[in-house]
């Protein structure tokens, strides 16, 4: 499906933008893994789980299994973080503080 946005920053000039989603994929994610180059900023996407198999059943150990990888330049990045960065500032304005954390009780 395509769909009609319009860029609303009056710094810019305007733009139409054409969203096609007929491929979206959708995932969960719990966890992340990133490494980078000089040139790429590659961000490993999955989901921690207890080990199924654990080597030492006295030990625990996570499992992280990895599902997708997004692999961008250093400025679609800071994009992302800015955008990431601004809806988590809107989120904890209405909800409170979200800790960094997982073991932290946060709002629901």
């Amino acid at each position: 499906m395509a769909e009609d946005i319009t860029t609303t920053d009056p710094n810019q000039p305007q733009m139409q933008v054409l969203l096609d989603e007929r491929e979206l994929k959708t995932l969960y994610l719990n966890a992340y893994r990133i490494h980078a180059t000089n040139e790429e900023v590659v961000v490993d996407l999955g989901f921690n789980m207890p080990d199924p198999n654990p080597r030492n059943p006295q030990q625990p150990a996570l499992l992280l299994k990895i599902t997708d990888r997004a692999i961008m330049s250093y400025g679609t990045a800071k994009r992302l973080a800015l955008s990431l960065g601004q809806l988590i500032k809107r989120y904890e304005q209405q909800f409170g503080e979200l800790p960094v954390n997982p073991n932290q009780r946060g709002p629901r």
